[in-house]
């Protein structure tokens, strides 16, 4: 096991000692200098005791995929809580459900997390297992009138993922996505 220096590692992990610092001062309520300096020591002590693993891969955030992820996955909230509302609501309950596999194209452990979480928290759809080897996850969707509708849930799937390796993945990521969307367009 390899030590890194702590300016190094301090550099890694200064958004967290920052966004723990600001938990802390939430949590007791009121700003005071004792408050500051106490949530900077927790947070240190915290880091240093449990220690947490770098992400691999370098994201990139871009403002403007950012907001269309933002706002293609807040129309997803709304139509799909909608539609399970219905579902639950209406007269006979629900009708059918699905168990399906989708194959991920993204290889970075933070993207294929940020699509399966983004994936579950829309109404509808659990995620019920990421093989990370793989890249396949299987998903639990609902409702699902017929098989069009599961291929439709299905790439949609894809589409989420796309946006996110747009806004968030590496210029690598992005153009390993695009070269395996050529081939999977040129292979009938």
């Amino acid at each position: 096991m390899s030590v890194e220096p702590a300016a190094t590692r301090l550099r890694h992990q200064g958004p967290l000692i920052v966004w723990l610092v600001l938990v802390w001062m939430l949590l007791w309520g009121t700003w005071s200098w004792a408050n500051l300096l106490s949530g900077l020591l927790v947070a240190l002590v915290v880091l240093t005791l449990l220690p947490l693993p770098h992400v691999v891969g370098g994201t990139r955030v871009r403002p403007l995929p950012v907001l269309t992820f933002l706002g293609h996955f807040v129309v997803d909230l709304s139509v799909s809580g909608a539609q399970v509302a219905w579902e639950a609501l209406r007269p006979g309950g629900l009708r059918s459900t699905a168990i399906v596999r989708v194959q991920l194209r993204a290889d970075s452990d933070l993207l294929l997390t940020m699509v399966a979480e983004a994936t579950s928290l829309v109404p509808g759809s659990l995620v019920l297992d990421l093989d990370r080897e793989q890249r396949v996850m299987t998903l639990h969707l609902l409702p699902v009138r017929d098989l069009e509708d599961v291929e439709r849930k299905r790439a949609h799937v894809l589409v989420v993922e796309r946006r996110l390796v747009q806004a968030f993945g590496s210029a690598a990521d992005v153009a390993a996505l695009d070269g395996q969307q050529r081939d999977e367009v040129a292979t009938p």
